[in-house]
């Protein structure tokens, strides 16, 4: 089979992990022939660039819509200035590039085919208030050694830890695929899935809590499935290791703005602050979007939204998709909402304090990141006035909860975490709060859209999008941006784009066995 994808036609980079699995690309032409065929995809974050690239390369006329003012959805940024002066970029905040995110560092390598713009971090230190601290940074990579290797080199594993723990309980983590782990876990909640298992409290908070927390959610509503899945992706199932990359600058200058001039030579017509009011079948199956005050006809279109921009677009499209397909996407949840404080200090932060530090325990501080650390724009910005760029953030916060208080509470814990930041005067502060992520709740996956929809000519892609494979996050929505334009392209005889994941069960049949024999949870 010939495979196609990428910027010259070769499969896409999986990494170092030998066992990494491709989904092979459908056979087909390299370009589509005839006319041309006309796309428009909504929203520019990374599922709907994903699915916008793969479209054009294969010489389809997309169109590509977005509300905001700039590229990259979640991850946009934008300028703002500062009390001193200085002209600075505001994001939502710090993210982490995974080394197994095949097929978002396949999208960014087509305007940076060696990625020069991502720097790795040297670790990902996890911090509990009890001041019991995690390392990855010298954890084998590959499972199960990796397991093992955390468990002997951490803090918060003692002998006695190890014997009160249930194995039997614990053997999902090493037998997870999709989408069978949904079938078995998805009506159990990641804190009862935790509490079953028998893991040492702190344990419990630095190796999971974290990790589930990263999902915007509190464990008590997460989806034991996801959990399991997320643990497969980053720890048990694939050997790259939890550690993992940062760009070098503000996420416009070092991913979008070349990536939007990728798209636009190659012919996509790329509308900014353009969104769409709605989109209607028009005979056949073409698809009608109304935006910016006209209505244009497609052959096809692609649905790249958050949560609350689908079911917006959804409920003021009343001829589109059936209606069980609109029930559903009416049933999505986002997240309880998460606060970013960025805060630029006038004296630096201690030499020894990482880039990025998980936290637990501190009363809704989830995690510090040290922006000039990393980051190009806010290490100028520190060197010039001796300064410090801390960002703090904070996930799944109360509804109810006093929004300034938060803030002032995240700024008391940091000084807390890192004491010496107590005594500096904050020249300037930034406070995003969002409540816009999907929310993998209990007993929510059947009801979660799939790339493929009732209509043929339109496909969904984005983090809230489910697919089966083992991807979550920025790589999901990556991925299904990917096999969004995958469905469409495979109608007009074109190849689609081969795509990589983490192995998609668990690496050992020994343990494989043991789970289908003798897993069990109560």
């Amino acid at each position: 089979m010939t495979r196609f994808g990428g910027r010259g036609g070769a499969a896409p980079r999986r990494g170092r992990d030998r066992k990494a699995q491709v989904l092979a690309a459908a056979p087909g032409l390299r370009r589509v022939h005839g006319p041309a065929p006309r796309a428009a995809v909504v929203g520019a974050g990374i599922a709907g660039l994903a699915a916008a690239t793969a479209l054009a390369e294969r010489g389809v006329r997309v169109t590509l819509h977005e509300r905001g003012a700039g590229l990259g959805g979640r991850l946009a940024g934008w300028r703002t200035e500062l009390a001193d002066g200085s002209r600075v970029t505001m994001s939502r905040g710090f993210h982490a590039f995974f080394r197994q995110y095949y097929n978002l560092r396949g999208l960014l390598r087509r305007a940076d085919p060696s990625l020069s713009v991502l720097r790795p971090l040297p670790d990902y230190p996890l911090r509990h208030r009890s001041g019991l601290t995690d390392s990855f940074a010298h954890v084998p990579r590959t499972p199960p050694w990796s397991a093992v290797g955390f468990a002997a080199l951490s803090p918060t594993f003692g002998w006695r830890d190890l014997a009160a723990m249930r194995p039997r309980a614990a053997l999902p983590l090493f037998d997870v695929r999709v989408p069978e782990v949904y079938e078995r876990f998805d009506t159990v909640g990641a804190q009862d899935f935790l509490d079953s298992v028998g893991f040492p409290p702190a344990a419990h908070h630095l190796a999971f809590e974290v990790f589930s927390r990263s999902f915007f959610s509190d464990p008590r509503e997460l989806s034991a499935a996801e959990l399991l899945l997320m643990f497969h992706i980053y720890f048990l199932g694939s050997s790259e290791g939890l550690l993992f990359d940062v760009p070098d600058e503000p996420f416009p200058q070092a991913l979008w703005e070349p990536l939007g001039r990728y798209l636009e030579r190659s012919g996509v017509d790329i509308r900014t602050g353009s969104p769409v009011d709605s989109v209607r079948p028009s005979g056949g199956t073409a698809l009608s979007v109304d935006a910016d005050g006209t209505s244009t006809e497609y052959d096809a279109v692609v649905l790249a939204l958050d949560v609350t921009g689908l079911k917006r677009l959804i409920e003021a499209s009343p001829g589109l998709g059936n209606e069980a397909w609109r029930a559903g996407i009416a049933a999505q949840r986002t997240a309880p909402p998460f606060l970013v404080s960025r805060l630029w200090l006038d004296r630096p932060v201690g030499r020894s304090r990482p880039g990025f530090l998980g936290t637990s325990g501190f009363d809704g501080l989830d995690n510090v990141s040290v922006l000039d650390r990393w980051e190009g724009e806010a290490g100028r910005w520190a060197r010039r006035t001796g300064g410090a760029v801390v960002e703090l953030h904070g996930y799944a916060v109360d509804e109810s909860a006093d929004r300034h208080a938060v803030e002032r509470k995240l700024l008391r814990q940091l000084h807390e975490v890192y004491p010496e930041t107590a005594e500096a005067r904050v020249v300037d502060a930034r406070h995003e709060w969002r409540a816009d992520c999907p929310l993998f709740s209990v007993q929510g996956y059947p009801a979660r859209p799939t790339v493929s929809t009732p209509h043929p000519a339109l496909t969904m892609a984005g983090d809230l999008v489910r697919t089966d494979l083992p991807v979550a996050l920025m790589e999901r929505a990556a991925t299904t941006g990917f096999l969004a334009a995958n469905a469409l392209l495979s109608r007009w005889g074109a190849a689609g784009h081969p795509l990589w994941t983490v192995p998609r069960r668990g690496r050992s049949r020994l343990l494989r066995g043991m789970s289908a024999r003798f897993a069990d949870f109560d």
